[in-house]
């Protein structure tokens, strides 16, 4: 019985993605990162000789095929995606435009589905799991992050229905529903600059009842086989507040 299994995590060279990768990595597990820059990419395959990688568009239909085949190519299947890679801005509804909104669902909501479709007939044959990076936004609302907040309600809504869908498959389903984590987000993700993302970290501090910001988790072990269609608060009680 096979005890390795084969991880693929996008969004994998930062953050909660990268800190997933090399747990895996370190428990003797294949892991296979994408992202969209090179150098992190890089700097990431070279902590871990279980880590390989490519440059990757998370909302592109060529480079979710090219993500799975070269996984495949490499290890011989898929047991696990973890899909982390996300996109947001700070995006008030007076300065929403269709390309800014566009790029938010793309990312969030588009690759995910992408990525999920071309790997299912590997994650059959494995009956593997799903499991993807919501946030304590999906369920909680916000001002000035509506349509970051609405793509990750819709990335937990197709958790929930793949989970129905994918369980006659064997195929597991969960997302993990992240608070803020110190992953460098703000200043990548959001587009903020250090002084601005600081100023939103106190705050955010100020508003989670356990005082401070989290650190990445992962959510996939042997406990979990008889768990499918949950989304899994980490986020320091913040969702309560």
């Amino acid at each position: 019985m096979q005890s390795e299994k084969v991880v693929i995590v996008t969004g994998g060279s930062s953050g909660i993605g990268k800190a997933a990768a090399l747990r895996f990595a370190r428990e003797g597990n294949k892991v296979f990162v994408t992202g969209r820059r090179p150098g992190p990419i890089e700097e990431t395959i070279a902590e871990h000789a279980n880590i390989a990688g490519m440059v990757a568009d998370a909302a592109s239909a060529e480079d979710a095929k090219r993500t799975i085949a070269k996984t495949v190519d490499l290890w011989g299947r898929v047991d696990a995606l973890v899909n982390n890679a996300g996109a947001g801005a700070i995006l008030p509804l007076a300065d929403a435009t269709a390309d800014r909104i566009v790029d938010i669902f793309s990312v969030n909501v588009l690759g995910p589905s992408l990525l999920a479709s071309a790997a299912l007939p590997h994650l059959r044959a494995t009956r593997g799991t799903i499991v993807n990076v919501s946030s304590t936004f999906g369920h909680k609302p916000v001002a000035g992050l509506s349509h970051y907040a609405a793509s990750k309600a819709a990335l937990e809504q197709l958790t929930r229905c793949w989970a129905l869908e994918l369980a006659p498959l064997g195929i597991r389903v969960n997302a993990v529903a992240a608070g803020p984590t110190e992953s460098g987000a703000l200043t990548g993700m959001m587009g903020l600059s250090p002084e601005q993302a600081a100023a939103i970290k106190e705050q955010e501090r100020a508003r989670i009842p356990l005082g401070r910001r989290g650190v990445p988790v992962r959510l996939s072990s042997p406990a979990s086989e008889w768990m499918t269609g949950q989304v899994v608060a980490v986020d320091g009680g913040l969702g309560l507040a």
